[in-house]
């Protein structure tokens, strides 16, 4: 079960120092880091030391912050270390995922994660309503427009098979099957 570190500042201006001391001094044995903006999701340190963790492991930071610039990413980070059975300690916030009182902050922020996904699944929901509602296609555009379905109303009329109208229209069977399909719908 390996200690291990993650430290990181917004800018080449700012120092690691600081946060690499803190670490140190509370024994961690590899420091992973990244120079860049918290409101980045592509950080090389915080991928390597998400891949280089192990069950059992415990990530120490010096703040929580330093996971990520909004609640939501410092959560979902928080939450995929959970799930991986590595624990993470807090030196400024006093948590430690490891007792009793960190395994409830960390429940508490499960909570809040599941909760926020909730609110974004029900927001998406009723936009695509409200569009569904205004008569908007919700989703990829259409491969086959009315025009094109028509035309393969033709096409299969007039004795061609559905590969061969599939083929002339440039989509896949399946494509032209629901078109053809969504069409004879009442």
């Amino acid at each position: 079960m390996a200690n291990l570190g993650y430290v990181r500042v917004s800018t080449a201006k700012q120092s690691l120092e600081q946060q690499r001391d803190a670490l140190e001094a509370a024994s961690v044995e590899r420091i992973f880091e990244d120079v860049m903006s918290g409101a980045r999701t592509e950080r090389p340190g915080l991928h390597a030391l998400l891949d280089y963790a192990r069950d059992g492991d415990t990530v120490t930071v010096v703040a929580l912050d330093r996971l990520g610039r909004s609640l939501s990413h410092v959560i979902a980070t928080i939450d995929d270390l959970q799930s991986r059975g590595i624990f993470l300690r807090s030196l400024r916030e006093g948590v430690d995922f490891n007792t009793a009182v960190g395994r409830m902050v960390a429940a508490i922020f499960a909570a809040l994660a599941e909760y926020e996904r909730t609110l974004i699944n029900e927001r998406a929901t009723a936009a695509r309503e409200a569009a569904r509602s205004r008569g908007r296609h919700i989703g990829r555009k259409r491969l086959l427009d009315h025009a094109k379905v028509e035309q393969a109303v033709i096409l299969r009329a007039g004795g061609l098979t559905a590969s061969e109208v599939s083929a002339a229209l440039g989509v896949s069977r399946a494509t032209l099957y629901r078109a053809l399909s969504a069409r004879a719908a009442p």
